[in-house]
């Protein structure tokens, strides 16, 4: 199977369009629809509708395989290219925005160590950042997530990763100051599931994370939702009655809000620092400062 029509047949389910995905990669929309039939040709089976622009259930099975085989792909690719050329001189970090905080001090000491390397950090959503270290887009990724104690995050095993276990901090729920729950000593997330949650899935714990870890398969209801990672705007959000979010303990600051600790089910907020088996100075100089 060509990697270049399986990636042709991933923009056009994307952008749901033959034209929209010859404008993205390049192409006439002519060459598009030829590299489609051809790729459909190879595998004897229809996989897309045309008019609209949709999977076949053929389609639809390729597509779930599609991701991970281009993202080893590149994975592949980035390796190779830097076993075969000079050594770096930069360092590429990614962070999720409750993971940042972890970044100063080791690229202190990393920049310490190669006083020429050139770093860039980027703050981005949880759920790009360990594709993007898989892809060797990024060589250093900083994820947080919930888990139970002393177990890893769940993250895509498609292209395998060194994990290394950065914090481990206690949950709580955060609310209004005056919420009849605002007293109690702890909560059992099971049975709140009813309550009005705030969807803000890059800063409090994501509603499928909450669903998950409460064996729920409905429930914890968005009652509204926030794009991005600013903390300030989720705290104002929560100390003005919108609803209801799950948090690493100690990070309601203000007036106006309250944290219950989370008591079952028993879970943790979690830090992991991703990255390459293959390593540079800068980026062992960084990993070296967390482990």
């Amino acid at each position: 199977m060509d990697p270049h029509l399986l990636r042709t047949f991933v923009t056009v389910v994307r952008t749901g369009s033959f034209s929209a995905a010859a404008a993205e990669l390049g192409y006439t929309q002519a060459a598009v629809s030829q590299q489609i039939a051809a790729l459909e040709n190879d595998l004897k089976v229809t996989l897309l509708h045309r008019r609209p622009v949709g999977t076949t259930e053929a389609g639809a099975r390729l597509l779930e395989h599609a991701g991970p085989i281009l993202l080893r792909l590149q994975a592949a690719r980035s390796e190779i290219v830097r076993m075969s050329g000079a050594p770096r001189s930069r360092l590429r970090i990614g962070a999720s925005p409750l993971a940042a905080a972890h970044v100063a001090a080791p690229l202190a000491g990393a920049r310490r160590a190669n006083p020429r390397v050139e770093a860039a950090v980027r703050v981005m959503p949880r759920a790009e950042i360990d594709a993007a270290v898989s892809a060797g887009d990024l060589d250093i990724g900083l994820v947080d997530g919930i888990a139970a104690p002393n177990d890893p995050l769940r993250l895509t095993d498609t292209v395998p990763l060194a994990a290394v276990a950065v914090a481990e901090r206690p949950l709580a729920l955060v609310l209004p100051s005056a919420h009849p729950l605002a007293s109690r000593p702890g909560v059992d997330l099971g049975d709140l599931v009813d309550a009005l949650w705030l969807d803000v899935p890059d800063v409090a714990v994501p509603l499928p994370a909450l669903r998950r870890a409460a064996g729920s398969r409905d429930g914890f209801t968005a009652s509204l939702t926030c794009e991005g990672g600013d903390l300030p705007l989720l705290l104002a959000l929560i100390a003005a009655g919108h609803g209801l979010a799950v948090l690493p303990a100690g990070l309601a600051r203000g007036e106006g809000l309250a944290e219950v600790p989370v008591r079952a089910p028993r879970v943790l907020h979690r830090t992991e620092l991703l990255h390459s088996r293959a390593t540079d100075p800068a980026t062992a100089a960084f990993v070296s400062a967390l482990s």
